[in-house]
């Protein structure tokens, strides 16, 4: 099972969990969940807006999966990412592995959420006060997707 969805409507973890533990030959099942923080670089955050490109979203997503599903043997994949104008601590985005093995499902999973990071096109702006400005991308996403390059 591969599944992947850009949503604006909040995801519910446990049914992403449930819909993991399905296989039978699953021993390990990892997941993250990231969240609006409140502060970034130093400045107060009251929210974050997430874009897409329709279509191109989900179709990168699909092949960063893929990619995880081909380096490791993984039974099911499962990517959640929210769009639209979300406040602090809302869930931005669920991914989760199962696998046999719990050292597949943690490497698999830290693969999807780096490359995730730096290479599906989601643009962010981020509200402080009084301001909002579109986010660049950062050197430490770039250099945590490097490590897989190797």
């Amino acid at each position: 099972m591969l599944k992947i969805s850009v949503q604006s409507e909040d995801f519910n973890v446990g049914e992403e969990y449930a819909a993991l533990a399905t296989n039978a030959s699953t021993g390990a099942i990892v997941f993250f969940i990231g969240l609006v923080r409140d502060q970034n670089l130093g400045e107060a955050v009251s929210a974050l807006e997430l874009e897409h490109y329709p279509g191109m979203t989900e179709s990168s997503l699909k092949q960063i999966a893929e990619q995880a599903a081909k380096r490791w043997p993984i039974a099911d994949a499962s990517i959640v990412h929210r769009v639209g104008k979300l406040t602090l601590n809302e869930q931005i985005v669920f991914v989760g592995v199962n696998a046999k093995h719990r050292q597949d499902a943690f490497d698999a999973a830290q693969f999807i959420m780096d490359y995730l990071k730096t290479q599906a096109p989601f643009w962010k702006k981020e509200h402080t006060a009084g301001k909002a400005k579109w986010l660049d991308a950062r050197e430490s996403d770039q250099q945590a997707a490097k490590k897989w390059q190797e």
